[in-house]
């Protein structure tokens, strides 16, 4: 057997050693993450829209209390405190100003709070590891309409929703506080309206 061969053999061993002590170490790695729940018609309440051919989607039966004990501040220094936003649709959105996925995403949020608030929805953004003088100016550029907080420094939020390995990560909240559904990565723009229709 040739030393390439050996080679190749040894660093496919360290590489599959490494990701089964990664995931035995890691337990939250395995975990999959909260998502709605696809409804029949004998389950949709009677004065549901029938004509529709879509699956009705609803929050898990099991969906966790989501954490909303946190105060943080917004681009212009305003302490906003995510439990004001109880009785609303939620979505958090994890991001930051360098992440190309998470400028894609945004005119999305932007869209659905204008077409959704007056409805119940509300988008925060929670960026993670801006400076407020990178933060300001990409806020104002990019005409974001809803509430982008400054999420420096503020490892404990990630932690709450998380653990957070990569973004941007959007966790879909109902009325009543409950985590419906978490996105990482770049999420497609009918998934988010899907669900936030079907929470409001």
């Amino acid at each position: 057997m040739s030393m390439r061969i050996r080679w190749a053999i040894a660093v496919v061993g360290v590489i599959a050693l490494a990701a089964l002590t990664l995931t035995t170490q890691m337990p939250w790695l395995l975990r999959e993450a909260p998502a709605m729940v696809e409804t029949t018609e004998a389950d949709a309440p009677a004065d549901a829209e029938s004509a529709s051919s879509e699956p009705m989607l609803s929050c898990p039966a099991d969906a966790k209390p989501a954490n909303l004990n946190f105060t943080l501040k917004d681009v212009a220094g305003k302490d906003v405190t995510l439990s004001d936003f109880k009785g609303k649709v939620l979505v958090v959105d994890f991001w930051a100003t360098w992440c190309g996925p998470c400028k894609v995403e945004i005119p999305h949020f932007i869209e659905f709070q204008d077409k959704y608030g007056k409805d119940g929805l509300q988008i925060v953004g929670i960026s993670v590891d801006d400076t407020v003088d990178k933060l300001e100016p990409y806020v104002r550029e990019m005409k974001m309409n809803y509430p982008v907080l400054q999420g420096l420094g503020h490892d404990d939020v990630q932690d709450a929703y998380g653990p957070i390995l990569g973004i941007p990560v959007s966790v879909v909240i109902s009325r009543d506080g409950k985590i419906c559904a978490t996105h990482t990565g770049l999420t497609a723009k009918d998934v988010f309206e899907r669900e936030i229709k079907a929470l409001l």
